[in-house]
């Protein structure tokens, strides 16, 4: 099977030689939520995570959770964030993270084809077991999904394989037990779960949760492909940085990872 955008995007950086940079933005947060994925993209990050908001969002912590209520409060719907893609060349593959309630809801083909048409290459729904994953795994395939596995630093070695196997675009190896959010030092499970993913599969393995500066990045990074970074940049968009404020901050990871 060929590799879809988001996974050409992150091989693409792997194959020369780089660290991966995966980039989480809020949708819906302010009026220039899109301007700031292009701020994003153009600071350096191989891809972008659309967060689609949420009122339960269960693997996120404060300051996700307080995007999240921010952007409800603004009206975000998960149409409305799909309309706002939809043509908006952001300057980046993109995938979206929510929960499986509003898939769901949808339905789970209107929701795949409904990714599709909005531009969007692939889709992180962190709440999804993969024992029941089977029907959103069908719909993504037929729709030309990549759907993006998370592995947890609990997860036992016999599951890492399953997991990898239906996984698309990259294997999203969970940091630390708990939710996100900005630690002040990374964990040692952010290290050990990308150095058990990387013997099992060939899809590039990035790193997220707990990940908040440049040189924890660049330590997580170093036993997997790259990172997933979250809360510090969504905190920097809740504290009205603006898009400038936001690439300058990505700018800082992109730089720390490619001096390595």
């Amino acid at each position: 099977m060929s590799a879809g955008p988001f996974e050409a995007a992150l091989r693409a950086r792997r194959d020369a030689g780089g660290k991966c940079l995966v980039v989480y933005v809020t949708g819906g947060l302010g009026d220039d939520w899109l301007d700031t994925a292009r701020a994003v993209a153009a600071a350096g990050a191989d891809a972008i995570e659309i967060g689609v908001p949420f009122s339960d969002p269960v693997m996120d912590g404060p300051t996700i959770q307080a995007a999240n209520d921010l952007a409800l409060a603004a009206g975000a719907t998960p149409t409305g964030i799909l309309d706002a893609l939809r043509g908006a060349d952001v300057g980046a593959p993109l995938a979206v993270m929510t929960y499986y309630n509003i898939a769901f809801r949808m339905g789970l083909e209107r929701f795949a084809e409904s990714l599709v048409a909005a531009g969007v290459s692939g889709c992180i729904l962190p709440d999804l077991p993969l024992e029941e994953a089977g029907p959103w795994l069908e719909a993504a395939g037929v729709a030309g999904v990549e759907p993006i596995l998370l592995a947890a630093p609990t997860a036992p070695d016999e599951r890492l394989p399953e997991i990898c196997a239906v996984s698309r675009g990259f294997v999203y190896g969970v940091g630390l037990l708990g939710v996100t959010g900005v630690r002040s030092e990374l964990a040692a499970s952010a290290v050990e779960i990308a150095t058990r993913l990387k013997p099992v599969t060939d899809l590039p393995v990035l790193v997220g949760v707990g990940i908040g500066t440049p040189e924890q990045a660049v330590e997580a990074s170093a036993h997997g492909d790259g990172v997933i970074v979250g809360s510090a940049v969504v905190q920097r968009m809740v504290d009205g940085a603006g898009p400038e404020g936001v690439g300058e901050l990505v700018a800082s990871f992109r730089a720390a990872l490619d001096a390595g």
